[in-house]
C-alpha cells in the first residue's frame, strides 16, 4: 500500500499538477473511441499497450476477457457494453486476450478451480471454447494448448458480443467495427485476427476489423 500512497502523491503533484487543464476537461465529458475489453490478470495494462491516456479507453475487464451471451437478466458487462455502444457511440470494439492466461488454464483443467465455485461458474461463458478446443486441437499439449485456446476465446467472445441488441444495431448501421487481438506477455508483441487468412497476425499487418465470418485456422504465435 505504501507504494500505492507515494504513487498517488506523485501523481496529484506532478502529473496532475502540470496538466490541471486537461484534467478540468476530463471531467467535463468523455469521448472515447474504442471499448477494451481484456482480462483482470495484472500483466495486461491497455493504456501501456495502446500508449493511450485518460479518456481515450473505455475498458471492461473481467477473469479470461469474457463476454456472456446477451440474455433475460443482463449484469455488468452487458451494462457496459451497451453503455459504451448506444451513450458513448464507440466506433470500435477489441477483445483482446493473452498469453499465459489463468482463466484459460482453469478453463482446460477445471480441477484447479474444483474449491472455487465462483470461478467455475464464471468459465461456463468460455464452454464453446472448451469445446472447439476438445474437437480440434487434440494433436497439441500444454503450452500449445493453451495458446491456441487463448486465441479461440477471443472469437468465440467475439461471436458472444454479436448476441448484444447495441452491438447488432450499431453492426447493422455499419458505425462499429469488432477487433479480435492477443497480446504476448514475454515479448510485448500484439497480434490480431485477419478474417481473410483465418490467422492471427502482427496488429500493424491486420485489416480493420471482423466480418461476420468464423475461422478455426489459427496461427501459432
Amino acid at each position: 500500500m505504501q507504494k500505492l500512497i507515494e504513487g498517488l502523491h506523485h501523481f496529484q503533484t506532478n502529473v496532475v499538477g502540470h496538466r490541471r487543464e486537461f484534467f478540468a476537461s476530463l471531467a467535463r465529458e468523455q469521448k472515447p473511441e474504442v471499448l477494451f475489453i481484456s482480462c483482470s490478470d495484472s500483466r495486461i495494462n491497455p493504456n501501456l499497450i495502446t500508449q493511450t491516456g485518460p479518456g481515450e479507453l473505455f475498458i471492461l475487464r473481467n477473469a479470461g476477457n469474457l463476454v456472456p451471451p446477451y440474455g433475460p437478466s443482463p449484469g455488468g458487462e452487458a451494462a457496459t457494453i451497451e453503455y459504451a455502444i448506444a451513450v458513448l457511440q464507440v466506433k470500435h470494439l477489441v477483445v483482446c486476450g493473452h498469453s499465459h492466461c489463468g482463466a484459460v488454464k482453469a478453463l482446460l483443467h477445471p480441477s484447479d478451480v474444483a474449491s472455487l465455485p465462483a470461478v467455475a461458474s464464471w468459465l461456463h461463458h468460455a464452454q464453446s471454447t472448451l469445446r472447439i478446443v476438445q474437437d480440434n486441437y487434440t494433436h497439441l499439449t500444454g503450452a500449445a494448448k493453451v495458446a491456441a485456446a487463448v486465441q479461440e476465446n477471443v472469437l468465440v467472445q467475439l461471436e458472444n458480443l454479436r448476441t448484444h441488441p447495441a452491438v447488432a444495431s450499431a453492426l447493422a448501421r455499419r458505425q462499429l467495427t469488432l477487433h479480435g487481438w492477443v497480446y504476448k506477455i514475454e515479448t510485448g508483441d500484439v497480434f490480431a485476427f485477419d478474417p481473410e487468412s483465418g490467422q492471427y497476425v502482427p496488429v500493424t499487418q491486420a485489416p480493420n476489423g471482423l466480418t461476420a465470418a468464423r475461422h478455426a485456422a489459427l496461427a501459432t504465435i
